[in-house]
């Protein structure tokens, strides 16, 4: 099941996409997709729900962030090796753990505004895990059944606020527009095997990365489990699960105005974001 949230900036309404793409209002069976509605026995009940029988949202309706009410967005660094082996780094003994603030949140196809002061904005296409149940001490085996879905996301980096004015790398992750998310909310159901999703980034039609998750350091059920000993992860919390290779500060390239952005991971979907 695919979930979206379509409509103007701050009037989003929930939607379910149908098997031809088509985006089909949900609004006649709840008023929202958010940590609320990612409880295992509320999303058995949307699925269900035939889309068929959901009037449609219109054929250039705007898709916003695909879940509203996101507690935490927790990234991850240096997790997939060849990212890793291109920034010179040696590979982390444990997952490094950060921070993005939730106002960098925007849709999978809105503009990114380059703030002023930054020189060396950069992209970083990931698989993002959507916690649904309470996760608190899980086991690795169990870790994947708190995850409610997965989407793609873009960890936006200004490089020169994360890399060269100290303190943590939140600062160079979190401006307006820097975690585009969607266009949907991938059940887990439709993601049997989050180890094997192919994941891609554009900018101008000329590819600059072109991994898999299988590259991962730590695969995602160790992450959840591991975020779990230290933070009682809650429905709604997102995770970043890190990037392969060619990012722009392993190319010496970055983000300008003009530039057309295009991230995707297979199953997941593709944002296309103008830079400003």
């Amino acid at each position: 099941m695919k979930l979206v949230r379509w409509g103007a900036l701050g009037q989003e309404r929930p939607g379910m996409v149908d098997r031809m793409g088509h985006v089909r209002d949900l609004s006649s069976h709840c008023t929202e997709i958010g940590p609320d509605m990612l409880a295992p026995e509320r999303l058995a009940r949307l699925a269900a729900i035939d889309p068929q029988t959901l009037p449609l949202a219109g054929s250039d309706c705007r898709l916003g962030v695909p879940l509203t009410g996101i507690g935490n967005l927790i990234g991850i660094g240096l997790n997939y090796r060849d990212h890793a082996a291109e920034t010179g780094l040696a590979l982390p003994a444990e997952p490094v753990v950060f921070s993005k603030h939730t106002g960098a949140l925007s849709g999978p196809f809105d503009d990114l505004n380059i703030p002023p002061g930054t020189a060396k904005l950069d992209w970083e296409v990931e698989v993002a895990a959507v916690i649904g149940r309470p996760a608190w001490q899980v086991d690795e085996e169990q870790a994947l059944s708190h995850v409610a879905g997965y989407m793609t996301a873009n960890d936006v980096s200004a490089r020169d606020w994360q890399m060269e004015r100290g303190g943590q790398w939140i600062k160079g992750k979190s401006g307006p527009g820097f975690c585009p998310l969607g266009p949907w909310l991938v059940t887990a159901d439709e993601v049997p095997d989050p180890r094997s999703l192919r994941l891609t980034t554009r900018v101008n039609a000329r590819t600059k990365q072109d991994g898999t998750s299988a590259d991962m350091v730590f695969p995602m059920a160790f992450l959840v489990s591991y975020l779990s000993r230290f933070m009682r992860l809650a429905p709604g919390d997102v995770i970043l699960t890190g990037t392969p290779k060619g990012v722009g500060l392993g190319r010496g390239e970055f983000l300008m105005a003009g530039d057309l952005l295009e991230v995707e991971v297979g199953g997941l979907g593709r944002q296309c974001v103008r830079a400003r």
